[in-house]
This record gives C-alpha cells, structure tokens and sequence, in this order.
C-alpha cells in the first residue's frame, strides 16, 4: 500500500513539474527564407515552439459586417481588387485585436483571388497591411469563384500569441 501511495504522490509530483516545465516556456516563433527571392516577400517557413493560443481566421473578404443575420451580405467595393484587400485587412486587423493578436503574430496566410490580375494590388495592400511585420508563410491562388459573384479575394489567417 505505501508503495502506491508513493507512486501516485511521486506521480502527482512529476506531472506538477511537467506543467510547471510548460507554462514556463516562452513562446518562440521563427521564420525562415531558404530561398533568396522569397526574402522579403513572405515567409515559406515558420515554427512555434511553446505554449501559446492559435487564431484561425476563416476567408475573410468585403462583406458588409452591418447586414442583417440570416441574409447575404453585400460585397464592399465592387470590381476593385485593392479595396476589397483593405477592407478585408481592416477586419483581420479588428478580428485579431479582438484575441489579443497583431498581424505581427500571423503565422500562415493563404489569400484567394478570382483573376491572377489582382496578384499586384492585392500585393501591394498586403505590404501596406504588414508594414513592417514579417509577411507570414503565405499561399496565393486563383480559385474560380467565392463565395458571392462580387467578392473578389478572400484572406485566411492564423495566428499565435503566448497564452
């Protein structure tokens, strides 16, 4: 009988220890170019290492956030690229705000847009977007459609902050 109680107090113990092990390690994100045109472009790879709360952001486009529920929404600024893109990036930034998060924390990006055209302003209002954060590992494609005939690009983000 000591021997089990021993065990599940030196069990106890040793779990204590663990969590104590995790809450005490900091939260490391890297980010890595291994090819040299992608530097300053966005990120191919980043690692999180330690505790820490992961944000995912579903495709977030110019819906009109003041429609009524239950109906379709409108698209915000209709046949242009670069102000759908900033649109969109003022909600993440607001979504990400709301979870205690900066673009600066962004970990992945995948951006969907209708025309391989739209590669330059959505570009450009990307880099607005970060200034000077780290462009996260990002994924860029032309799908057929979305959502709404209007909607032009929709952005996914994920993030992680320390807990």
């Amino acid at each position: 009988m000591w021997t089990c109680v021993k065990l599940s107090v030196c069990s106890i113990v040793a779990c204590c220890i663990l969590q104590s092990a995790a809450i005490a390690q900091p939260l490391e994100i890297k980010r890595y170019n291994p090819t040299p045109w992608t530097k300053g472009r966005f990120t191919e790879v980043v690692t999180v290492t330690g505790p820490g709360k992961t944000i995912y952001l579903a495709g977030i486009g110019a819906e009109d956030e003041k429609t009524t529920p239950g109906s379709n929404p409108p698209t915000l600024h209709a046949g242009n690229p670069y102000e759908q893109c900033r649109y969109a990036y003022d909600k993440i930034k607001r979504l990400l705000a709301a979870h205690g998060a900066t673009l600066a924390d962004a970990v992945r990006q995948v951006v969907y847009v209708t025309d391989p055209r739209f590669q330059s302003p959505v570009r450009k209002c990307r880099d607005e977007a970060y200034g000077s954060a780290p462009i996260p590992a990002n994924t860029f494609l032309v799908v057929s459609g979305l959502a709404s005939p209007t909607m032009l690009l929709e952005i996914e983000i994920t993030a992680v902050v320390a807990k």
